[in-house]
């Protein structure tokens, strides 16, 4: 599958347009009771990718539900809570059929 954040994609053409999809993933930290600013950062770095990746694998199944074999127009949405450490990642886009 393609994906893509421009609205073309380059050497296909675009059939079919599919409709919006989503891909959404939450993390809720785990409580540690040690603290340490180099190892919470590579960690929130870590739990963001992982987040993320875990978004964009919803995107793409809620796509093939659709038939579709790429997304163009790909947003990306992250936000965090200070007060909880939440993590929430929405990825927006629409599903398309392109010739190949």
């Amino acid at each position: 599958m393609v994906l893509s954040t421009t609205d073309t994609i380059e050497g296909h053409k675009i059939e079919n347009y599919l409709g919006i999809v989503t891909g959404v993933s939450v993390n809720i930290p785990k409580v540690s009771l040690s603290f340490n600013m180099k190892k919470y950062y590579q960690s929130f770095e870590k739990r963001i990718n992982e987040i993320k990746e875990e978004a964009f694998q919803n995107l793409k199944t809620n796509a093939q539900k659709l038939n579709a074999n790429a997304v163009v127009g790909i947003s990306i949405d992250i936000e965090t809570s200070d007060a909880s450490g939440v993590i929430f990642v929405s990825i927006t886009g629409t599903a398309v059929k392109v010739t190949i």
